[in-house]
């Protein structure tokens, strides 16, 4: 289908493999896919497209993240084979670039090299810089076209990956002038094999959207959080209530929260004058960092700009003193965070270790059992095998259904490591079988 904005690329989407309202068609013309990446995001493709039918290849440098990801059914791992010839002759039909933006088009540019597939997509949150990067480095921008799906889990990691993660949700694709027709059409079958809406957005449009949703907010509760000091012993105890989430959203009755802050008007305004001399740091942090890469304002930082070594050197001074200024804000937020108790902080929970083998789909099998058992899992830890193939996984669950969940888990031919115990505190070595 021809490039026709945003009525013309709905309209390819819903011939070619349906609407989101409908589920895809099992047997779909993508055949072949690379996800590479196995995080959340990536291991949640691999689910949705296996499920479709379609054969996927998994990608990682973290060893752990692959096997959890192969474990779960989300594909094989290693590279497709005939790596290395002509994309026309073996590539696969879609490489799935799914690691943070700044390394997207590092990636990109490999996978472009080997001839490792005929289209290639992305699914990070930020557009416009990895492709001017992917520019720079000289990869074929015919053949790549930027996608962001706007979903998400609370955890990150592969273990908390679903297949219908993105299901109804908006994922925006990035299309320019140079994307081919097929290159766009096989995203927006990608995107209707997940479930997903199709929104087709410029890089620039979708980065500041995102920044006003997503980003600036992120930095908000962060900077809200860091409130959250020691000494605030009353407020951390308030902040345990669901209804009063210390990092939560601006969603409900807009008259109704009118109404609150003005009755609490001067203790808010405290609060947001307190934030906002943390928040001048982080504005000017992020502005010294924006002109160093000269991101969304269309310059560059190149030689012909420099001034000598001299400049270079307070430059790039400035540019670590506003990253350690960031990271020192985010640190700070997610101090303040981790202060709040949990809703039951009464250690009312167990840990269970159970063997799983190196077959795909085993992880997903045990999950689906403990589900079936009526148990709910308050965290996940895997780890390999010492000696022998497969994982260990440690199950935290509600101490009052470990016994329940050991008995049944066992009667349904898993290997449990150890009887139910009291989860131990962190950095005690979690993960260790």
């Amino acid at each position: 289908a021809a490039r026709t904005g945003r009525t013309g690329a709905a309209r390819a989407a819903r011939t070619a493999c349906g609407t989101p309202e409908t589920p895809p068609r099992k047997v779909a013309v993508m055949r072949t896919a690379l996800v590479v990446g196995t995080g959340l995001i990536g291991t949640s493709v691999g689910l949705a497209l296996r499920a479709q039918g379609v054969d996927v290849h998994l990608f990682d440098t973290d060893p752990a993240a692959l096997r959890a990801a192969t474990a779960l059914g989300a594909g094989r791992p290693g590279p497709p084979p005939g790596r290395g010839r002509p994309p026309a002759a073996d590539g696969v039909d879609i490489a799935v670039v799914a690691v943070p933006p700044d390394r997207v088009a590092g990636v990109l540019a490999a996978l472009q090299k080997d001839g490792t597939a005929r289209a290639y997509t992305d699914v990070g949150a930020v557009k416009l810089l990895p492709r001017q990067q992917a520019l720079a480095l000289g990869c074929d921008l015919s053949s790549y076209i930027g996608g962001h799906p706007m979903a998400g889990e609370g955890r990150a990691g592969p273990l908390a990956a679903r297949a219908d993660l993105f299901r109804r949700h908006p994922w925006v694709i990035t299309p320019t002038g140079a994307t081919e027709d097929a290159v766009l059409n096989r995203a927006l079958e990608l995107v209707a094999l997940c479930g997903a809406t199709p929104v087709i957005a410029d890089a620039a449009e979708h980065d500041r959207a995102v920044a006003l949703v997503s980003h600036a907010p992120l930095l908000l509760a962060a900077l809200a959080a860091g409130q959250l000091t020691p000494d605030q012993e009353f407020a951390l105890r308030l902040s345990t209530q669901p209804a009063y989430p210390a990092t939560g959203g601006a969603e409900g009755d807009t008259a109704r929260s009118a109404e609150l802050l003005t009755a609490n008007a001067e203790a808010v305004a405290d609060v947001l004058e307190r934030i906002g001399d943390r928040l001048r740091v982080g504005i000017t942090a992020l502005r010294t960092l924006a002109a160093g890469t000269g991101a969304g304002t269309g310059t560059s930082t190149g030689a012909g700009t420099r001034a000598g070594p001299a400049s270079d050197r307070a430059r790039d001074e400035a540019r670590r003193a506003a990253a350690t200024d960031l990271r020192q804000l985010l640190a700070t937020g997610a101090a303040g965070r981790a202060r709040i108790p949990p809703p039951a902080a009464t250690g009312r929970a167990a840990t269970l270790g159970v063997v799983v083998s190196d077959r795909p789909g085993e992880l997903g099998r045990l999950f689906s059992d403990v589900a079936a058992a009526g148990v709910n899992i308050d965290d996940v830890r895997l780890a390999h095998l010492s000696a022998g193939p497969g994982a260990a996984v440690r199950l935290t669950v509600p101490a009052a259904t470990a016994l329940h969940l050991t008995d049944r888990l066992r009667e349904g031919g898993w290997t449990t490591l150890t009887g139910p115990r009291p989860p131990q505190p962190s950095g005690d070595g979690a993960g260790r079988s």
